[in-house]
């Protein structure tokens, strides 16, 4: 199981990506306001993406994911789009199916989704 932070940097990543994806730019501010965060704790994580060679951010401010962030962040971003349809498709309620598909992403393994994955596919339900 995945401890705290490393739940965090896959949550900062994902927010990231959907900016991107949403916006086409992303800036701190930008994330703080998406997840509800202080900006001194966005730019902490910002701080610690870069370390860990996630993030590159320009003079402007503008966060880019590197290959290896975009990789993090497109592997949890479809976990999570895969829970929460598969949820949603079996009557769970929207706001609950995203919020327990938040918590899913971090903690199933690599092999197990994988066989989650390939069953869903299979059998349809509709994603």
């Amino acid at each position: 199981m995945k401890n705290r932070i490393e739940e965090s940097k896959e949550d900062y990543l994902e927010t990231i990506l959907i900016l991107q994806n949403r916006n086409g730019s992303v800036r701190a501010i930008d994330i703080a306001a998406e997840l509800d965060f202080s900006k001194p704790s966005v730019s902490v994580a910002m701080k610690k993406l870069r370390q860990d060679e996630c993030i590159s951010v320009d003079g402007n401010g503008l966060i880019t994911l590197t290959e290896r962030g975009r990789k993090l962040a497109e592997l949890v971003y479809n976990r999570h789009l895969l829970f929460s349809e598969w949820l949603i498709s079996l009557g769970v309620d929207k706001e609950t199916a995203t919020q327990d598909a938040c918590r899913i992403e971090h903690v199933i393994s690599t092999e197990s989704f994988a066989a989650i994955r390939k069953y869903v596919e299979k059998h349809g339900y509709g994603l």
